[in-house]
């Protein structure tokens, strides 16, 4: 019964690629042709839901924030201009990613909190570049210095194991003993 419902849903999938292609090929607007991606990723996202697959939420969130980020600024933020418009992209692309947690939170059993990560980051230089500012700044500080991150936690990972070894003489008499 469970395979004859993920059928169902993936035949019903099928059918709705297939309409969002040949609307997309007969549309004469060119905010119809936009408005694919979004589409394609509600499916991915429906369908994740319905089959409560958090594996079909990862493209959803994917081309939903790609597809939303495209529109927006080819539609209502088309008059942006400059980086700006690069910034508005991002953040949408964050969010898309953001949705891939939400929705595994609410729909399945496993969160896929990995996507905060990408999604953050995405977020975050998206701002920046809006901004164009000191936000911009430290950006480009923290991308050229990161690395000291892993050097410091390297040094506290091996200092915990230092400090959780007992002496080597110790361990010897208390044995003998």
């Amino acid at each position: 019964m469970k395979n004859r419902k993920k059928e169902t849903i993936g035949g019903i999938f099928l059918i709705g690629i297939g309409i969002l292609v040949l609307v997309a090929q007969f549309g004469q607007m060119t905010n119809l042709a936009m408005l694919f991606l979004p589409a394609l990723g509600a499916l991915f996202l429906v369908w994740g839901i319905l089959t409560r697959e958090g594996g079909l939420m990862i493209p959803g969130g994917i081309l939903s924030g790609i597809g939303w980020g495209a529109y927006a600024i080819t539609g209502p933020y088309a008059d942006v201009g400059g980086s700006a418009e690069g910034g508005i992209f991002l953040v949408i692309f964050g969010l898309g990613f953001a949705l891939i947690t939400l929705l595994t939170a609410l729909f399945t059993e496993e969160t896929h909190w990995w996507a905060l990560i990408p999604g953050g980051i995405l977020a975050t230089i998206g701002v920046a570049i809006m901004t164009n500012g000191v936000l911009l700044d430290v950006v480009q500080l923290v991308g050229k210095y990161w690395p000291l991150t892993l050097i410091i936690l390297g040094l506290y990972v091996i200092y915990k194991a230092m400090k959780g070894r007992e002496p080597e003489e110790k361990y010897v008499e208390e044995k003998r003993a």
